[in-house]
């Protein structure tokens, strides 16, 4: 069953929104490390993209979160109003030349931290997927 949140274009909402799902997880079952640290940071990384770059801060804007949470995966997907981007044209930010740039790094932490990211079209909507028993996932959380 798929669960959906609208959420206000407020930051004080993330850290609500990513303990009540972390809350979810645990009560299904699922892996307490990938909870505190993969779902934790990954999805307080793309609600923060949502509402800082997506819906560009607007507080009229909103964000919505669908998530489907069982003992096995989580899917989360993450929707902002704004008009997208192309996630093919953000930088690397572990190369020299954009070790200094400020953009770039929430998305990298989200593809280390999930098993599978995925962009629509628009570029306005990001589904996340973490597996409990991808042992990839476990070693890069356990890496970093």
């Amino acid at each position: 069953m798929t669960e959906v949140i609208n959420l206000r274009n407020d930051l004080r909402a993330i850290e609500r929104t990513v303990a009540s799902l972390v809350e979810r997880g645990r009560a299904v079952g699922f892996d307490d490390n990938l909870l505190r640290l993969n779902l934790r940071v990954g999805l307080t990384e793309a609600l923060a993209n949502a509402m800082l770059y997506g819906n560009n801060r607007d507080p009229r804007k909103r964000v919505r979160v669908e998530a489907q949470i069982e003992p096995d995966r989580i899917m989360i997907r993450v929707t902002d109003e704004g008009r997208g981007f192309d996630p093919d044209q953000v930088d690397d930010p572990t190369t020299p030349a954009n070790l200094q740039k400020i953009g770039g790094r929430g998305i990298f932490l989200i593809r280390k931290l999930m098993d599978r990211v995925e962009f629509n079209d628009r570029g306005n909507s990001i589904l996340m997927i973490l597996d409990s028993r991808s042992s990839g996932v476990r070693e890069r959380a356990s890496g970093m």
